[in-house]
């Protein structure tokens, strides 16, 4: 009977250990950036708000960026700051960058690409990424002229189609649908373009992944914190493992000896 339990406790006490590590490796502090107005491409001139959204509160984080001015650089130096919230009241083209949400304690949100235009045509795309098997709406507007005017839409430098009100609907969403989409309006130009991504219907715990930053955009280092952390599981992981197979290779090891000294003592 006591094998019996010390079977059972060590049978059980590996889905238990790397179960507990997996609810660990998934209990992280997350924030969403909130675009408003919610879209990723922006005339010159036009005023956007940028705000950290956590479930419950807000509290201690700060918007930064990547653009070509700079490297994580925080909202006073190029914006208003207004608590967790960062607000730009005159966009220009070198605002265009990578921006995201960061907490004191290191952790960093997915992050957004924003556009600026000096044209006078743009793509109302998603700024995050969007469910598999929904439907995504692309609107081609101009900066001055009706918004429902006809419009050639793209993906990768291919044409899709050319809609007559400018509005381009994608249904059901996979992730073939990912990639960069610009739209064009005769007499008026081209906007840039914008990528959208498609996130599965059920994903694990970890964190959306985002566009890159452009070209002209220096390389994103956000992504460490939610780096480490992905490293710190697999290797507390592996670990726990190892010590749950050496510790059963051991009781098993003791069991067996034990064994083998009551035999030798009974044939004695």
């Amino acid at each position: 009977m006591v094998r019996s339990f010390r079977g059972t406790m060590r049978g059980t006490a590996l889905p238990h250990l790397l179960s507990l590590t997996f609810l660990l490796c998934c209990t992280v502090i997350k924030a969403g950036l909130t675009v408003s107005p919610s879209r990723s491409q922006f005339f010159k001139g036009e005023s956007v708000s940028l705000s950290c959204e956590e479930d419950n509160s807000s509290a201690g984080w700060t918007v930064r960026r990547n653009t070509t001015r700079g490297t994580r650089t925080e909202c006073d130096g190029w914006g208003k700051p207004a608590g967790s919230s960062c607000i730009m009241n005159f966009l220009t083209q070198s605002d265009s960058g990578v921006y995201w949400c960061e907490w004191r304690e290191g952790a960093a949100s997915s992050s957004i690409q924003l556009t600026v235009t000096g044209g006078s045509v743009i793509l109302q795309s998603p700024v995050l990424p969007v469910m598999e098997g929904d439907d995504v709406t692309l609107s081609c507007h101009t900066k001055t002229a009706p918004s429902n005017l006809p419009a050639a839409f793209y993906k990768d430098g291919s044409l899709i189609r050319t809609e007559p009100a400018g509005h381009m609907t994608l249904h059901h969403v996979t992730s073939s649908d990912e990639g960069l989409y610009r739209c064009s309006i005769s007499a008026h130009g081209e906007s840039p373009s914008s990528s959208i991504s498609v996130s599965e219907k059920y994903s694990t715990c970890s964190p959306t992944t985002t566009p890159s930053p452009t070209s002209g955009s220096p390389a994103s280092s956000h992504f460490l914190p939610y780096g480490l952390l992905s490293l710190s599981c697999a290797i507390v992981g592996v670990l726990l493992l190892v010590l749950v197979v050496i510790h059963d290779s051991k009781s098993k090891g003791n069991q067996e000896g034990g064994e083998e000294t009551i035999i030798y003592s009974m044939s004695a």
